[in-house]
């Protein structure tokens, strides 16, 4: 059996994406080192994932995605020109909380 399914005219098509995936510039801006940005690709992943390591460091033979995601931080106002091209009229993004509070025991922002 096959529904259709129609969508009001007004729905809004959007798309949604992670500041830990997307943002790259992972020390540019002011940015602190965040947990994500100690994740490798690889057989070294888990161990760090799951507490396992106690203070993990950087290792230059790994790669660790969140460090250039897709430079979003550089390409964000190309990237949402190809969202209006696609027809998307909403978008969600984050921003990294190490952009906010780059050390972690700065004084809360209030807005």
């Amino acid at each position: 059996m096959t529904t259709n399914t129609v969508f009001p005219a007004d729905f809004l098509w959007g798309g949604a994406i992670a500041a830990n995936q997307t943002e790259g510039a992972w020390h540019e801006g002011g940015r602190g080192t965040s947990n994500i940005d100690m994740l490798p690709i690889g057989d070294k992943r888990m161990p760090v994932k799951l507490g396992q390591v106690a203070q993990p460091e950087l290792d230059e033979t790994l790669y660790y995605p969140s460090h250039t995601g897709i430079d979003f931080y550089h390409r964000y106002k190309d990237d949402i020109s190809l969202l209006a091209e696609m027809g998307l009229k909403v978008f969600r993004t984050s921003i990294s909380w190490s952009r906010l509070y780059p050390n972690g025991d700065e004084e809360m922002l209030l807005c």
